[in-house]
């Protein structure tokens, strides 16, 4: 299965170049593969460049989580750091995939400045 980089991610959910998009489509049409890397790297850009809401990001995980051709890397995971994002209106995405990374992995608490963050269970807010 082709792995898909983050410009490629964008160029699929963003369709702002028909000639990339195209080619992204075609890429992926017998499958994708999407590193939670990538998948925080596409969401910093959606929500950086194109303005992408909470709502529109949760939705957008959502798609990609229940994507036909596509596979996010550690469904379970990225599936509980949505959960996690949908509960604290005021933390990002990439901090619940975070934390639900080291969660999956057995090393929390995690330690973070962040004062929304330290307000999830598993963290310590230093």
């Amino acid at each position: 299965m082709l792995a898909v980089d983050t410009n490629i991610l964008v160029r699929l959910i963003a369709r702002d170049d028909e000639q990339q998009t195209h080619a992204a489509e075609r890429a992926v049409r017998s499958g994708g593969w999407i590193s939670q890397l990538v998948l925080a790297e596409t969401l910093w850009v959606l929500t950086s460049v194109y303005s992408l809401d909470r709502a529109k990001t949760a939705e957008t995980v959502a798609l990609l989580l229940n994507h036909s051709t596509l596979t996010i890397q550690d469904y379970a995971t990225v599936e509980a750091a949505l959960e996690q994002f949908r509960k604290n209106p005021n933390v990002d995405f990439s901090g619940c995939l975070v934390l639900e990374i080291a969660r999956k992995a057995g090393h929390l608490p995690l330690a973070t400045f962040d004062r929304a963050l330290g307000k999830c269970a598993g963290t310590q807010r230093l």
